[in-house]
C-alpha cells in the first residue's frame, strides 16, 4: 500500500517514503479531477462558460463535468469487460461509441445522473479544441506546472504502466481509459488536491462551483460515506460526525486509488492511498482514517 498526507500545505513524513509515496502509479479516475480543473481554468479565463452548450449538443460543460449530460458509459458493455480481461488492445473511439450507441442520450440533460467516462472523453476533446494543444500539453501548461507538480504524465502504451514492481505484471492497454490515464506518485496526487483548494489557481467562486454537487444517496456497503454527491469532477462523501471530503476514487485492473481533501477551520489536509488488489472502499477507508487522525492531532496542537 502506498500513501501520502499533506497537512496545511506541508507533506507529512511517511514510513519508507520512496516505497510509500514516490513510485508512479495509475491515477485511474482521479484523472477526472485533473481534467475538470483544466476545464475550469478555461472558465476562469473566460474562454467558455460553465453553462455554455458544447459540441452543438443539448448539454452544457457543467452537465458534462457533473455526469448530468444524459450520456451512457462503456463500462456498461459486457464485451468491454471481457476484452480488458483478455488483455486485448483498446477499440478505437469510433468503435467504442458504435458499440455503445454513444451518441444517443439516455435522459434529458440535467434531469438525471449517470456516471460516464464518455462525458470526460468529450471534456478532453473540448480542452484540446479550445486550447489548440494536445490534452497532455494543455493539462501540463494550465494545471500541473502552475501547481508545481512534476513527473505526472499520461500513460499511452502498455510499457508506460510497467514503471515499477506494483504494476509491472499488468498487461493492460491504457487506451481503454478513453479520457486519458494519468500516472504519478501518490504524494503528487495528494499535493495536487491540496494546492487546488489552497492555492490561487482557481478563484474561490470557481472552487465553490466545483464543489456544488448533485446528491446521489446514502451509504453503500463497504464504503465509508453516510451520504454521497458529485460535483464538477469531484466525488464528495460525508462521514459520521459531519465532515465532508472532496476528491475522487478510481480503480482499474488490479488496483484502486483514493485522493481526498478535508478542512476544519484553520486546518486542512489531503490524503492519498493506492493499493493493489483492493476495493474502492478499502482505499477510501485508509484515506479517511489518515485524514481524521491528522485533523485530531493538528487541532489538538492549536
Amino acid at each position: 500500500m502506498f500513501s501520502a498526507l499533506v497537512v496545511n500545505g506541508q507533506p507529512q513524513p511517511q514510513p519508507h517514503p520512496h516505497e510509500q509515496g514516490e513510485l508512479p502509479v495509475p491515477w485511474w479516475s482521479f484523472t477526472k479531477t485533473v481534467l475538470a480543473t483544466t476545464a475550469l481554468s478555461l472558465v476562469r479565463d473566460r474562454v467558455i462558460g460553465l453553462d455554455d452548450l458544447v459540441f452543438d449538443q443539448p448539454y452544457t460543460l457543467r452537465q458534462l463535468l457533473r455526469h448530468e449530460a444524459g450520456l451512457a458509459d462503456y463500462g456498461e458493455l459486457g464485451e468491454y469487460h471481457q476484452a480488458v480481461a483478455n488483455g486485448e488492445s483498446a477499440w478505437s473511439v469510433d468503435e467504442m461509441l458504435k458499440r455503445l450507441d454513444g451518441a444517443r442520450l439516455r435522459y434529458t440533460p440535467g434531469a438525471g445522473w449517470r456516471y460516464s467516462n464518455v462525458g470526460y472523453l468529450l471534456i478532453g476533446r473540448l480542452i484540446e479544441r479550445l486550447t489548440d494543444l494536445t490534452l497532455e500539453d494543455a493539462v501540463n501548461q494550465r494545471v500541473l506546472a502552475p501547481l508545481g507538480l512534476s513527473n505526472v504524465r499520461f500513460a499511452k502504451t502498455r510499457a508506460d504502466l510497467k514503471t515499477n514492481h506494483v504494476v509491472d505484471t499488468l498487461n493492460y492497454d491504457p487506451a481503454w481509459v478513453y479520457h486519458g490515464l494519468l500516472i504519478g506518485s501518490v504524494s503528487q496526487a495528494a499535493l495536487f488536491l491540496d494546492r487546488l483548494f489552497c492555492a490561487d489557481l482557481l478563484s474561490a467562486g470557481l472552487l465553490t462551483e466545483m464543489r456544488g454537487a448533485r446528491t446521489l444517496g446514502g451509504p453503500i456497503p463497504g464504503r465509508p460515506w453516510i451520504a454521497r454527491s458529485y460535483g464538477l469532477g469531484l466525488m464528495q462523501g460525508t462521514l459520521e460526525g459531519g465532515y465532508a471530503l472532496s476528491g475522487h476514487t478510481g480503480c482499474g485492473p488490479g488496483s484502486a486509488i483514493a485522493v481526498y481533501w478535508v478542512c476544519d477551520g484553520e486546518v486542512s489536509a489531503s490524503g492519498a492511498a493506492f493499493q493493489v488488489d483492493a476495493s474502492e472502499g478499502a482505499v477510501e477507508a485508509i484515506v479517511v482514517e489518515q485524514l481524521m487522525q491528522a485533523l485530531r492531532q493538528t487541532l489538538k496542537g492549536l
